[in-house]
């Protein structure tokens, strides 16, 4: 038994937003919502739509499909100038 989609989806944004080093408020300035509305679907209150799925792939510069295949794919397929690591290394303050 794995997870729903709805729990694997909001895991995803969750380990998205990590590698991103993004909050809620700027996803949900992507999505054209408010921190709010953005919220709501990560605490499962409110789901995701077919649109925001699609807004999040895009801007996350991945597949819908590798956004709906759960975090560890979404992360491996996050491009590699979208990593949070990746920026402060390239201000000097990685290793």
């Amino acid at each position: 038994m794995g997870l729903g989609l709805e729990e694997s989806l909001r895991l995803t944004v969750a380990a998205l937003m990590q590698a991103t080093g993004e909050s809620q408020r700027s996803v949900a300035s992507a999505l054209g919502l408010t921190q709010t509305q953005v919220s709501r679907r990560q605490s499962g209150a409110t789901s995701w739509t077919l649109r925001d799925v699609d807004t999040l792939a895009g801007h996350y510069g991945v597949t819908a499909l590798d956004l709906l295949s759960g975090p560890t794919r979404a992360c491996e397929a996050l491009p590699a100038d979208r990593r949070h690591s990746d920026r402060v290394g390239a201000k000097g303050g990685g290793r």
